[in-house]
């Protein structure tokens, strides 16, 4: 029965071979099934997002109407309902397992809410896999090599709605394609998966009946089958982190040109009937193409006259390049037409260091438009780590104060979609060198805004390994605290040093240190922090400069500093500058613990401080018994990633 089974698979083409029909009509009917699931998550996020939006007004429309101390926090049955299941669900999805060792953590699994949410995308794929299909008779492995077929050609679709900037999926449910990256990956991976079990089961049965090679000179649509899977490990394996990071530009368009690839092999493979799903794949790759390349004429050639912005190109944009400190290079993009919400990112190319390359950075300035002119001068602070983010650096080197650091430059975007930061009463800004450039603009956009905010205290913790790291921001910094008195809000900073204690010993305003810290001539305010250290802050506001000191010799993190008093960096009032690491548990509980409604906590860095974060944040929530009858309010929590 094997052989005859197997013989009559060479009777047909693609999925229309051997017992197909047998089969086909409960195999639709599953695939359709994946769909309307696919679009009852859609919906759900739909209502999610509409709810939130409510949520949002109210608590703005509070502020401005009513005299209420809290208005960030539930105020009715169905709020508090809500806000109940939202705290349990932010509970079970922060937390995250992180690899300590530098050399495995890309191995992390991603943090538990995505688990969950992949348990169930498998547990869907699983149920299509194996339901009413293992039955041991003359067709066993025909029936379960064309059900993961279908299932394998239902999922391409959803890889490229994914994989698209400009994504339906995304505008629909109110989220931002590098936030679905991630899915992209994990839906992908389980493509190969199911395509290796479709082709797996029939190559078996042809091993079986002993004639793999009749198979493959007979049915040449085989042969682009195993070119399909062949492209799907390739890009698996080349999109593993360690590969990913070693030549990213060539892993761009290496990974474009096998999609296109694999898109065609596939119609070649896949019977007419089934075709409609790579058609389907091919429309979604091709809306998010056309929509990308019209936005980027739009973004880069000046049809409206260059007079009344200034505008000096007709094409592109002038680009200035400026070498900051040891890595960081600021680039300047002058009069672009557009505007943006703080913490959103562009993608820049510059034909000059990067013919074929375009790369995401997230926009350092908040958008600021004036009443007669909607052009703006956006800045980028880039971190020099390899490839065109080295070269940038060192041709700003190279061409430093000469007429050749500027260069033409192309924009698109903005992208990324940002919580109301305006309707939170606390916020805890969270971040990690170059990473400011997404926090900052956020400070800044919330304390230049004339409509209602709730906020009424913010929490900024900037950590670096370097000095010169924070040249490009602490101006900018010392700018905001004005602002925050002048709106009655509650803004503390903190910049941690956690480099050589040498740099930090470096007191460029040469001040002479006191032999005791009570011989200072200012007043002084004293913090203590968890790790023992003394912070002493002078408030002259001519000059001043913070002093670190440890009462008692300790084994911490602070216990390599001398026994005298040391200067750190030139000191503004209420920026507090520390050279330990800081912990980040305490530093978000003490703005929580005085908060009378919810908290927003935004993180933007590597994966040790987004997983520390992460964790503490779950902990906190768990720990205060959030929205479950303690009175504390609820946590949220917003993650950005150095990359995606």
């Amino acid at each position: 029965m094997s052989d005859m089974s197997g013989m009559s698979g060479m009777m047909g083409e693609g999925m229309d071979m051997g017992s197909d029909p047998m089969f086909r009509t409960y195999n639709q009917l599953l695939a359709k099934g994946y769909w309307y699931i696919v679009t009852f998550v859609v919906v759900f996020f739909i209502l999610l997002r509409a709810i939130e939006y409510h949520q949002n007004w109210s608590r703005l429309k509070r502020c401005r109407t009513r005299n209420i101390k809290y208005p960030a926090r539930p105020n009715n049955f169905f709020d508090q309902a809500y806000a109940t299941g939202t705290a349990i669900l932010r509970e079970m999805s922060y937390p995250q397992f992180l690899l300590k060792n530098r050399w495995f953590t890309w191995l992390s699994p991603p943090p538990l809410g995505r688990v969950l949410f992949l348990a169930c995308y498998w547990s869907v794929i699983l149920y299509m896999i194996t339901n009413k299909v293992v039955i041991r008779d003359a067709y066993y492995w025909e029936r379960i090599g064309f059900r993961n077929a279908w299932v394998s050609v239902t999922q391409v679709p959803l890889v490229y709605l994914l994989a698209s900037k400009s994504s339906l999926i995304c505008s629909i449910v109110g989220s931002s394609h590098e936030r679905l990256n991630w899915l992209h990956r994990w839906v992908s991976r389980t493509l190969l998966l199911t395509v290796t079990l479709h082709g797996g089961f029939f190559i078996t049965e042809w091993a079986r009946a002993d004639f793999v090679k009749l198979e493959l000179e007979m049915m040449p649509m085989v042969k682009y089958g195993i070119g399909a899977w062949s492209i799907l490990v390739w890009t698996f394996i080349t999109s593993l982190t360690p590969l990913r990071s070693m030549a990213y530009e060539f892993f761009v368009l290496q990974h474009i040109a096998a999609a296109a690839v694999f898109l065609w092999v596939l119609w070649v493979h896949v019977p007419s009937y089934a075709s409609y799903n790579v058609w389907f794949a091919i429309g979604a790759i091709s809306f998010d193409r056309i929509s990308r390349f019209l936005l980027a004429l739009y973004r880069n050639i000046n049809i409206r006259g260059g007079d009344s912005c200034n505008r000096t190109k007709t094409i592109g944009h002038e680009v200035e390049l400026r070498a900051v400190g040891r890595n960081i290079t600021i680039v300047t993009i002058k009069d672009v037409h557009l505007s943006w919400k703080s913490g959103q990112h562009l993608y820049l190319w510059i034909p000059r260091l990067g013919l074929l390359e375009s790369h995401p950075f997230t926009i350092a300035t908040p958008c600021l438009l004036s009443k007669g002119c909607h052009c703006n001068e956006i800045q980028l602070a880039i971190d020099a780590k390899a490839g065109f983010t080295r070269r940038i650096f060192q041709y700003a080197m190279r061409t430093q104060g000469t007429t050749q650091s500027t260069l033409t430059g192309f924009v698109t975007g903005p992208y990324g979609t940002l919580p109301k930061w305006e309707a939170y009463e606390t916020l805890i800004l969270i971040s990690a060198s170059t990473g400011a450039s997404f926090t900052l603009p956020i400070l800044e956009s919330i304390l230049n805004n004339p409509g209602p905010i709730c906020i009424q205290r913010i929490k900024f913790l900037l950590v670096v390994r370097e000095r010169d790291q924070i040249e490009y921001y602490i101006k900018r910094l010392s700018d905001v605290l004005a602002n925050a008195e002048a709106m009655g809000i509650d803004l503390d900073i903190e910049i941690t040093i956690t480099g050589d204690e040498e740099l930090l010993g470096n007191d460029d305003t040469g001040a002479q240190l006191p032999e005791e810290p009570h011989s200072h001539p200012f007043e002084d305010e004293i913090e203590e922090f968890k790790e023992g250290n003394v912070q002493v802050k002078s408030h002259s506001s001519s000059s001043s400069t913070s002093y670190s000191h440890n009462p008692a010799p300790e084994h911490n993190c602070c216990s390599e500093t001398k026994e005298k008093l040391k200067p750190l960096l030139p000191l503004r009032s209420h920026i507090v500058y520390s050279y330990c690491r800081p912990d980040i548990a305490s530093i978000i509980r003490r703005p929580v613990e005085i908060t009378g409604g919810e908290t927003s906590i935004a993180v933007c860095g590597g994966r040790s401080l987004v997983a520390c974060v992460r964790n503490s944040v779950a902990s906190l929530s768990d720990e205060r018994a959030v929205h479950k009858g303690t009175g504390a309010q609820g946590l949220h929590l917003h993650v950005e990633e150095y990359c995606f």
